[in-house]
């Protein structure tokens, strides 16, 4: 052995001892692989390996082992984890990024739009006015032209024209009016329609009103209702006819779509009288007509229990009677028969107000074979602590009735069972009910 080794130190060969076979040759080798004789003579003919430094992959790769290893996923579902989490940031960010950005161009444009630069109001300096500002005399002149627009405007507007008769009969001093038709009424509703009716009366007493039909959806409405006034004939003089143009709403005010007011001593009664006439905007608020206030109430009849149901629910723009310009009103209702009165109820007061809600309930019986009879009369009271309590205006309901207030009678007898409600404009209380 000894010789060998001489023979081949002398021909310039090196002896390296191989590592063991066991040891893998393409990684670093660590001192626990290498043990024993092994070890020493592979330490005395091999290089020293070199150490990896620590780097931060090499870190990265631990962590993602580790993370690998516990939650026993493969490393790619590791890194795609990652990569997905990375992905949603980056959407965050980016999205409060644009939200931010749209923010300040808004701020941008409101601050643009309500601002003014001063240093561009300094640069004009006395100019500022004349070339920013309107002349108020020219402001004042171009008022008074709208103002003057506005009038000939509304007297220009055309409310349509009334169609009738009066025919006067000397031997019983009897008054016929009929109003036969009325024609190019402006529309009131939404829909450019109107539901038209008149109601016919006598200035100053008004103590006999008529009211025609209502017709639905039209502005050319043909009534051909004839109403009959007593009226002495030394009175004529002092009487005036008055023919007034409502749109019916259910539940809310009737407008005044216009009249026209005829006076009867500039008429030739000897004759029958046949005419049209324009009608006429109205005067004040609503004219006299609706000065007292309006009430909304419900009624509702069952048949077979014999009951009537009377729900009043409020009143609007009622008629001042205090001397603070309010009222202190309360709701009394009457059930009349014949004539006679056979129960009454009344509400609770109201104080301080011209707008009172109530909402409440009333019931009275009346058998069916009495409903045809009866009378319902609703009346608006102004309260008085210590003198007598004044009424404000009534309602009278009834088969006996007429125009609205007959309507709403007939609709609760047509829907049995069922509240209809309704606005009613409250009439002088000291009127006598329509027959």
């Amino acid at each position: 052995m000894a010789v060998l080794k001489q023979q081949r130190r002398k021909r310039g060969v090196t002896i390296t001892p191989q590592p063991p076979k066991d040891l893998p040759q393409d990684k670093p080798l660590t001192v626990a692989q290498v043990t024993g004789t092994t070890m020493a003579s592979f330490l005395a003919t091999s290089p020293v390996p070199q150490l990896l430094p620590v780097t931060s992959g090499n870190i990265e790769e631990k962590i993602l082992n580790e993370i690998s290893e516990k939650t026993h996923i493969p490393m790619w579902g590791v890194i795609a984890i990652f990569v997905a989490i990375g992905a949603l940031c980056l959407c965050i960010c980016y999205c409060c990024f644009k939200r931010v950005c749209k923010r300040k161009k808004k701020d941008s444009k409101k601050s643009l739009k309500g601002a003014v630069d001063l240093k561009s109001v300094q640069l004009l300096g006395g100019s500022y006015k004349e070339k920013i500002q309107p002349d108020m005399e020219d402001l004042q002149d171009n008022m008074e032209c709208n103002d003057v627009e506005q009038d000939s405007a509304k007297s220009d507007q055309k409310l349509g024209r009334l169609q009738y008769k009066l025919d006067y009969d000397f031997n019983t001093n009897n008054l016929a009016v009929t109003v036969i038709q009325a024609e190019d009424l402006p529309g009131m509703d939404m829909s450019g329609t109107s539901d038209p009716y008149v109601k016919v009366y006598l200035l100053p007493d008004k103590k006999k009103k008529y009211e025609t039909k209502v017709h639905r959806k039209t502005l050319n409405p043909v009534f051909n209702e004839t109403f009959n006034f007593k009226i002495p004939y030394s009175e004529i003089a002092s009487k005036t006819l008055v023919f007034a143009t409502f749109d019916f709403d259910r539940f809310s005010k009737h407008d005044q779509i216009g009249e026209v007011k005829i006076p009867l001593n500039s008429l030739d009664l000897a004759q029958t009288i046949e005419e049209w006439k324009e009608l006429t905007s109205v005067e004040g608020e609503q004219g006299q007509e609706n000065k007292l206030g309006d009430i909304c109430f419900s009624l509702r009849y069952v048949p077979t229990a014999g009951k009537l149901t009377v729900v009043i629910l409020e009143a609007k723009n009622l008629k001042k009677m205090d001397v603070g310009g309010l009222s202190d009103p309360y709701v009394k209702i009457a059930l009349m028969l014949n004539g006679k009165r056979i129960k009454k109820k009344k509400t609770s007061i109201k104080k301080c107000t011209l707008n009172p809600y109530y909402n409440e309930s009333f019931t009275f019986e009346v058998p069916f074979e009495q409903i045809q009879k009866v009378q319902l009369v609703v009346t608006v009271v102004d309260y008085d602590r210590i003198g007598t309590s004044e009424p404000i205006g009534k309602v009278v309901m009834g088969c006996n009735a007429s125009g609205t207030e007959l309507r709403h009678w007939m609709d609760m007898l047509a829907s049995p069972r069922r509240p209809i409600a309704q606005w009613h404009s409250l009439k002088d209380p000291t009127d006598a009910a329509d027959n």
